[in-house]
């Protein structure tokens, strides 16, 4: 009963986040990009942070309301992720200085998203 009504404020948490970033990121690009250079140019293209910022505030609450087993379960998890994470972005980097296109830091972020759903899933499998 806990662990859903976590789940559940978590999913909401997060998901208005999600959506106020996506919100706000299409504003940015749509309105941003033309302005003129300055530092109200700046802040319309940064103003997609306030959504990924709440994003963070989720997912730090998620962990405080876990019990200690599903803390240390997703710390691990987030963990190895950040080792693939590296080891791949690492890796790529060499392959640039062998003519491979340049990737955008954007890349990382969604590497180590992709990365920490997938180790989470593959654990939840091996410890059945």
């Amino acid at each position: 009963m806990h662990e859903q009504r976590v789940a559940k404020a978590y999913y909401k948490e997060l998901g208005g986040s999600i959506v106020l970033y996506s919100l706000l990121l299409a504003a940015a690009i749509r309105f941003g990009r033309p302005m003129e250079d300055g530092p109200a140019r700046t802040l319309v293209l940064l103003s997609p942070m306030l959504g990924f910022g709440l994003a963070l505030w989720a997912i730090a609450r998620h962990f405080s309301r876990v019990d200690e087993y599903m803390r240390m379960f997703l710390l691990e998890s987030v963990a190895l992720a950040a080792a693939i994470t590296a080891g791949l972005t690492f890796t790529y980097g060499f392959l640039e200085t062998a003519g491979f296109p340049r990737l955008s830091m954007f890349t990382v972020w969604c590497v180590l998203c992709g990365a920490t759903g997938l180790v989470c899933v593959l654990r939840r499998i091996l410890n059945r």
